[in-house]
């Protein structure tokens, strides 16, 4: 994994899967590479690193025409005006079979050169299949599973790539985003999916191919999703689409809803600044038309469908990973305290591997931003097997989870680039929130309280507004605490999940080990860490705990250890334990999640920043993490 892009059409591909592969960039990736077919010859380039080492080469590249690895000779781009290349295949990878080395980066081919191809995904069971075709004289170059693709792809190559593609897929195990063409069939591009994201681009007289919409938007809005076990067969005429049983299938053509100013700076210099800053609008957006104040009540739009099931609901199960499980720790409270309902949250890696007690009456909740989640996507498949009501709060239309969801809700942020998740979260806690009230008036929650949690949420874009104009101030925090080592994040109740992805934020992008703790389990085991140097960071509002959140930080500072505290505006007590206090406006305690991540995702940006770092694009991490 990490980024496709694929072209077909009249016009040179090369200039456009460039531009794809650098919107792509925010996905994380250690290297890159692209194969252009002009008909006759395949042009084929890789580098390790940024996308700008792989352009550098492209334009360096020996005009001696050397052959490649496989045999087959190269050309040179086209000067200007002898036209260009109109089919071609580009690539971002994310390294997992293989150390991030040319050789290893896609696209990878067969040992003639001809059949060329780019693979998001794992191949389980690669090396009884290398295995096998290296007993029948086939050399592979690299150590990754996808050229096993290709290879086997040469072997049963039967002068028709697309049915000899239906044929390799019936003999691969595990996932794929797939995107290939043979150089004896210069009119054809092939594409195929099983559980990682590929979107089709229709543009005028060319089709684009990618994993991600935003490297699409710049030439259509209209595109159509694959569902898994897919193949798609695209020529210059049209396209053809089959399904796992090879019967041709008609799809909807959707209209992509964002444009590309939403996925550009705007004069941030990082996309995670810009996410931070943009959450007032975003809440917004994510409940637009979604409540009746005076009927204190939530409408769910996509929900509408299965009113009668939900009505039914007598647990829950929240699934998700990263983030988005930190979102659904903060649901769990929200639901049982005012919808009445038992709730649980799981590691969406984690669910497969157990027996969840569920029965008709149990519905799984999974949250995701890209929709294309792989552990959680496997979790939701698996939920539906057993069969029960399946929901989702997902951010991407048209991903693989909404598709595969019975009904579910959509965040309506716009496109998330930076790596890191900030506004997504806020937005899965304020739908986590509507969807509490949507389920606690059916059941036992009053008008009263009803309205008074909604009118609550229409007022906190502003309460965020408040605590974003005190930036500077969190950065001059930060400039105290960068160089630590080591960070403790403690919160009780509603914020002890916020405690968690605050200590994630600051590791995904400083690299600081940061960790996240209950506050009431400090003293059992993880305080005998705590010196000077070992701050904490404690999210102690005015509500019901927080008189046990003073206790904690006395524990701390009896300790020697330093002290960030987020409070509540006025309160001045919580100044005699804190070295440094960040203020946040006073809101009803199930809501005080969302105002408090918004210092800790500032606080770990300006730390990040001061170290140097890339904060959009953090080593190690992809955006949308699509294998398992």
């Amino acid at each position: 994994m990490c980024g496709i892009v694929g072209y077909i059409g009249e016009n040179d591909a090369l200039p456009i899967l460039i531009d794809g592969l650098k919107r792509l960039e925010y996905r994380g990736y250690d290297s890159s590479g692209i194969a252009v077919c002009d008909g006759d010859k395949v042009f084929s380039v890789k580098a390790v690193g940024k996308i700008a080492e792989l352009e550098k080469k492209i334009n360096e590249k020996n005009p001696l025409n050397p052959p490649f690895e496989g045999g087959q000779k190269i050309t040179l781009l086209p000067k200007e005006g002898e036209g260009g290349f109109n089919i071609g295949i580009a690539h971002t990878r994310w390294a997992t079979h293989g150390a991030p080395t040319e050789i290893n980066a896609h696209p990878h081919h067969d040992c003639t050169g001809k059949i060329w191809l780019v693979h998001n995904g794992i191949i389980e069971n690669y090396q009884q299949l290398k295995n096998h075709l290296l007993e029948k004289g086939h050399k592979f170059i690299s150590e990754t599973d996808t050229e096993v693709i290709a290879h086997l792809l040469e072997d049963l190559y039967d002068d028709n790539i697309t049915e000899t593609l239906k044929k390799v897929l019936k003999l691969v195990k595990g996932t794929y985003g797939l995107v290939a063409f043979h150089n004896d069939e210069p009119n054809k591009i092939l594409v195929a999916k099983e559980g990682s994201p590929l979107v089709i681009g229709l543009g005028e007289n060319e089709t684009i191919i990618a994993s991600d919409v935003s490297a699409i938007l710049r030439y259509t809005k209209q595109v159509i999703y694959l569902d898994d076990g897919e193949i798609a067969e695209i020529k210059g005429d049209g396209i053809k689409i089959y399904d796992a049983n090879d019967s041709e299938v008609d799809k909807k053509v959707n209209e992509i809803e964002w444009d590309m100013t939403q996925a550009e700076k705007q004069g941030y210099p990082h996309f995670m600044l810009k996410e931070i800053f943009e959450q007032p609008e975003t809440i917004i957006n994510s409940m637009r038309g979604r409540y009746i104040v005076e009927e204190g009540k939530a409408k769910l739009g996509g929900l509408d469908n299965i009113a009668d099931k939900i009505r039914d609901i007598e647990k829950i199960i929240i699934v998700a990973c990263g983030t988005a499980k930190h979102a659904g720790l903060v649901g769990e409270y929200m639901l049982e305290e005012y919808a009445g309902i038992p709730t649980e949250i799981e590691y969406a890696s984690e669910f497969r591997y157990r027996q969840p007690v569920i029965d008709k009456k149990t519905a799984v909740l999974v949250l995701s931003q890209s929709g294309e989640t792989a552990d959680t996507l496997a979790a939701l498949k698996e939920a539906k097997g057993k069969g029960v009501l399946t929901l989702g709060i997902v951010n991407v239309v048209g991903s693989s989870i909404a598709r595969e969801t019975d009904a579910g809700v959509y965040n309506h942020i716009g496109p998330e680039i930076a790596v890191a998740s900030t506004k997504a979260f806020t937005s899965q806690l304020t739908i986590l929130a509507l969807l509490t009230v949507l389920l606690g008036r059916q059941r036992n929650m009053s008008l009263v309280t009803g309205k008074r949690i909604i009118e609550e949420l229409q007022v906190l874009p502003e309460k965020i507004k408040k605590i974003l104009d005190t930036n500077e101030n969190i950065k001059k925090i930060s400039e105290k605490y960068f160089s630590m080592k080591n960070f403790a994040y403690l919160g009780r109740k509603y914020n002890n999940p916020v405690a968690q992805e605050g200590a994630l934020k600051l590791k995904e992008i400083s690299y600081i080990h940061a960790e996240g703790f209950a506050g009431g389990e400090m003293k059992h085991g993880p305080i005998a860490m705590i010196d000077e140097n070992f701050p904490s960071f404690f999210i102690s509002p005015r509500d019901s705990v927080y008189e046990k959140n003073i206790s904690n930080m006395q524990e701390i500072k009896a300790r020697n250890g330093k002290i960030i505290a987020i409070a509540t505006e006025g309160d001045e007590k919580i100044k005699e334990t804190a070295n440094d206090v960040i203020y946040i406006p006073k809101s009803l305690e199930m809501l005080t999640p969302i105002l408090a991540s918004i210092p800790l995702q500032l606080f770990a940006y300006h730390v990040a920043v001061l170290k140097g770092l890339d904060v959009d694009k953090p080593r190690n991490l992809a955006k949308s993490v699509t294998v398992e």
